[in-house]
């Protein structure tokens, strides 16, 4: 049962993390400053801030029940993230840093054209609101979790969702007021609470297992080597074999991180391109550990559920990934358990405040602006942009309550941002890597390919291939029409 001292402590946290927010609220005379914070902060932050942004409570509570029902396998979807950053440092953040950008997609009107940023930025739009809304619903999980583990005689009941909508609106409250400096600030203080919430669960836990960690291990090999990382057999179908990894991994995160807006925001932010570079690849140490982490926990409480009562709901909603949080919820000692919940949450909040700026920011400077009201001050753009941060939180509370009956979280979000981005990511290649596309082949490529994911789903392929097969897709149709556009021109012009 939960202790008062874990409510206490996680309502102390949940007001300071607001509180400090609002109060590193500055003045913002332009959207440059609202979305980039005036390209000012320092790569560090950013790092931190891009690791808090891709994390979400997904990533917390999901990657250990993914080990406690399997292996180690889902590390090798994240060696694939080591290349893709290293290919975006290549090929992308040179093209974002040689213009004033304030969206990835202006790139794109660049170089092909209104029509290709425009549709680029609505599938964009679309596809990071239903990721979104389903990470706001693996909060749910943990505030039921919460709520479950309260003593019987406590005064006060309510369900989770009440307290999601109040979490949603103190994440709000300092995304509203502070725009991209308050959410990379805060990232990078809720980032240092969940690692640490999570290392102190790791040594609690192994003290809570007889023989600590050789035990664990020794219960791992018994059950057909949990620890076991690589799996080199070929398939269409699992997503965690060392190809469909490698190659999933580094096409999934070429995706969201170098055309999401979400992540190219924070790129922009950069003092520089050099330091851009710095906070994306050193982004990727954290995120190795953090897996590293959170999978060792998922065998550590494997081991653990052999000598100890496992009280989970059969065929219940996120079956899994209720394991990580009611341990902490039911096992740690009181103040810890609060300190650690309050921890998971903080990552919630992180990663909800980055999705309204980066969703805020791309519906005012990619559409409303240039279509509904060209020619206002920034003063008019940035209370639009305020209305819009609320405008999608609305959205994402809409998804969260339809995605309430998907089977793992964390691959459920992976999946949904899988097809969307399967096609911008095909059509910055288009952009960046060829001179002879043009926004015709771009646009049909980017429509053949996202539609060419949603059929592969149909199918039975697993999630990780969706990016693969929809960026080559969309590569390779957009050249080719460009090249018969192109050359209908010249057999015009010669005419």
């Amino acid at each position: 049962m939960l202790h008062p001292l874990d409510l206490v402590v996680i309502l102390a946290y949940l007001a300071a993390i607001t509180a400090f927010g609002v109060w590193l609220r500055r003045p913002q005379p332009s959207l440059r400053d609202y979305f980039l914070a005036g390209g000012e902060l320092p790569w560090w932050a950013i790092s931190f801030s891009i690791v808090a942004a891709e994390t979400s409570v997904l990533t917390i509570i999901s990657t250990p029940g993914l080990a406690f029902g399997g292996d180690l396998g889902f590390l090798q979807l994240v060696f694939g993230y080591l290349v893709a950053r290293i290919l975006i440092a290549l090929i992308l953040i040179p093209a974002y840093f040689r213009g004033q950008l304030l969206t990835a997609y202006q790139l794109l009107a660049q170089r092909f054209g209104e029509r290709a940023k425009t549709l680029a930025a609505l599938i964009f739009l679309v596809g990071r609101s239903l990721a979104e809304g389903v990470r706001v619903y693996a909060v749910a999980i943990v505030i039921e979790v919460i709520l479950d583990a309260l003593p019987p005689a406590w005064p006060v009941h309510v369900g989770p969702g009440p307290v999601l909508v109040g979490i949603a609106l103190l994440t709000l409250v300092y995304t509203f007021e502070g725009g991209l400096r308050a959410v990379v600030w805060t990232d990078f203080i809720q980032i240092c609470i969940y690692i640490a919430g999570a290392l102190l669960s790791w040594v609690l836990l192994l003290r809570a297992i007889p023989g600590g960690w050789p035990h664990v291990a020794a219960i791992a090999a018994s059950q057909g080597a949990k620890l076991q990382v690589f799996h080199f057999n070929f398939s269409w179908t699992q997503p965690y074999t060392f190809w469909s990894g490698l190659l999933g991994g580094t096409f999934l995160t070429m995706a969201t991180h170098g055309t999401d807006q979400l992540m190219v925001q924070r790129l922009l932010a950069a003092r520089s391109r050099r330091e851009s570079t710095w906070a994306l690849l050193s982004s990727w140490v954290v995120i190795f550990l953090q897996f590293s982490l959170f999978l060792l926990i998922g065998v550590a409480l494997f081991a653990f559920y052999q000598t100890h009562a496992l009280r989970l709901t059969a065929g219940a909603f996120g079956r899994l990934d209720r394991l990580y949080p009611q341990f902490i919820a039911l096992h740690l000692p009181a103040g810890v358990a609060g300190l650690v919940l309050a921890a998971i949450l903080a990552a919630s909040m992180s990663n909800l405040s980055a999705a309204l700026n980066a969703l805020s920011s791309s519906t005012v400077v990619d559409f409303y602006r240039p279509f509904l009201a060209p020619g206002r001050d920034d003063r008019h753009y940035l209370w639009v942009s305020r209305l819009a941060t609320v405008g999608w939180m609305l959205v994402m509370g809409a998804v969260a309550y339809a995605s309430r009956h998907s089977h793992s979280v964390l691959e459920s979000g992976l999946a949904i941002i899988s097809y969307p981005f399967s096609g911008l990511l095909g059509i910055f290649l288009l952009g960046t890597l060829t001179r002879r596309a043009n926004e015709t082949g771009a646009v049909a490529g980017l429509v053949v390919g996202v539609a060419t994911t949603l059929v592969l789903s149909r199918f039975g392929v697993a999630y990780t291939w969706f990016v693969v097969a929809g960026t080559l897709v969309t590569f390779g149709v957009g050249y080719l029409i460009s090249l018969l556009a192109n050359s209908r021109a010249t057999a015009r012009t010669a005419a």
